[in-house]
């Protein structure tokens, strides 16, 4: 994970290197955005049916790239720490058996961004707002080490809802919600895969965790001003 981490952020740097340079008054919008995130994690699953009842910490870094005032792809890659204990639910395991976990999991993934609105500052003909709902949804991997035992990895699509907000015409903050399905059932150890000895089952024999953050970006790569105008 550290290797890809080094390889992200030198191809983050060669990318800077080569983009064009505008005079700062023919700048119009900018191509690419990098930005940090933190909050609160939550774990759905065999161990828990409350979804807040056993919050962690989640952190993320991701960069997007800006397609126009409404449509951005993102890559990220997140962290987060989670938990749970049968022995806060209701339901009663066969047997009667409690089972608990500490986990974290890293999640690496690509996701489309859909804002609600005409996002951005400046450039009033485009009707532009300094704030926006947006919608996400993507695909990536998640690979979970499991206190006491084990490393896992599957496939996820993460759902998430947000809000941005420009302090100016390149910062950002921002406030999203995101659901992360995992097409697996290790998240919480291979100790509480099929408790519930159902054979298949899309919420029993699967994990889902969540991730409430609140972070900022910075946007970069200016787009020239481009005139069409003839004389």
């Amino acid at each position: 994970m550290k290797a890809l981490i080094r390889h992200i952020l030198l191809a983050v740097a060669l990318l800077m290197v080569s983009l064009p340079v505008c005079a700062q008054k023919d700048v119009e919008s900018y191509r690419f955005d990098a930005g940090v995130g933190v909050g609160m994690s939550g774990y759905l699953g065999d161990a828990s049916v409350n979804l807040f009842g056993h919050p962690g910490i989640a952190a993320n870094v991701g960069m997007r790239y800006l397609f126009d005032s409404r449509w951005a792809a993102k890559a990220q890659i997140s962290m987060a720490t989670l938990s749970g204990n049968t022995a806060d639910m209701d339901n009663v395991l066969p047997g009667f058996a409690e089972y608990k976990f500490n986990s974290t999991v890293y999640d690496l993934g690509i996701t489309g961004e859909a804002n609600f609105f005409a996002y951005g500052m400046g450039e009033t003909y485009k009707r532009l707002r300094r704030w926006t709902p947006f919608l996400s949804l993507g695909v990536g991997v998640t690979v979970a080490a499991t206190e006491g035992g084990g490393t896992s990895a599957a496939f996820n699509i993460p759902m998430g809802v947000g809000v941005k907000f420009k302090t100016s015409r390149r910062v950002n903050l921002h406030v999203q919600f995101t659901m992360t399905k995992v097409f697996g059932d290790h998240v919480d150890s291979s100790e509480l895969s099929d408790l519930y000895q159902i054979k298949s089952s899309f919420f029993k024999n699967t994990d889902w965790y969540s991730q409430l953050t609140f972070g900022f970006s910075y946007e970069f790569g200016p787009r020239c001003v481009t005139c069409n105008r003839i004389d």
